[in-house]
Order: C-alpha cells, then structure tokens, then sequence
C-alpha cells in the first residue's frame, strides 16, 4: 500500500505542477484570464496560483506537510470550481465544477489518513 500512497500524491499533484507550469509560461494570458474571471487584482491571483499550483502541490508531491497542503489543495479546489467553473447551465463546465469536487474529497482523505509511508513526513 506504500507505493499505492505514493503514486496517489504523485497523480494528484500532477494537475496542479502542469497547470501552474503553463501558467508561468504563459503570465499575461493567465492574468487575462483572471481579469475575464471577474476576479479581483488578477495580477495577486496569478501569484497566489503560482505559489498554490507550483509550490504547495511539489510540497505536497514529496509528502512533506501533507495534511497541511492537503487541506490547502482541496480548499484550492473548491475555490477555483466556483471561481471558474460553476455554471450550472453549462453541462461541460459543471464536469469540471464535479471533478474538482472530487479531487479536493481526495486531498481530505490524505488531511485525514496522512501522506503514507513513503513521504517526507514519515522520514
């Protein structure tokens, strides 16, 4: 089950290292982006994703602080499905509002049961 755990990690933070990678490759679409979003100051929103998507999920990744960066990953993920993806009009929107749903009851199962044998926590 150790590796089960860990590849779990590796999977769940795979989303947020792709997303935030292209989001540090691509600043000014990203902020416009946010500006579209209706969020307010989208140049703080961009750090904040990157500091989130970047940070928090390669923290997450190695299991150092995991039920920390869990918790922080899941509310993550309910912010940005109401932020971007709650319309409940829009079938395919509200996939993408349900899987971030998902995923964030994911990151509360490691804020509950721990990041597993294989993580910096356990070293």
């Amino acid at each position: 089950m150790d590796w089960v755990s860990l590849a779990g990690r590796v999977l769940m933070s795979a989303i947020f290292l792709w997303g935030g990678y292209g989001k540090a490759m691509a600043p000014t679409a990203t902020m416009a982006m946010f500006a579209h979003l209706g969020l307010p100051l989208p140049g703080a929103a961009y750090a904040v994703a990157l500091v989130i998507e970047l940070g928090v999920a390669a923290v997450f990744l190695v299991g150092f602080k995991a039920r920390l960066t869990g918790l922080i990953l899941a509310a993550w993920c309910i912010a940005t499905a109401f932020a971007a993806h709650y319309h409940p009009e829009n079938r395919e929107a509200m996939i993408h509002f349900m899987k971030n749903v998902c995923m964030a009851g994911g990151f509360l199962q490691i804020v509950a049961y721990g990041a597993g044998r294989l993580s910096v926590d356990r070293a």
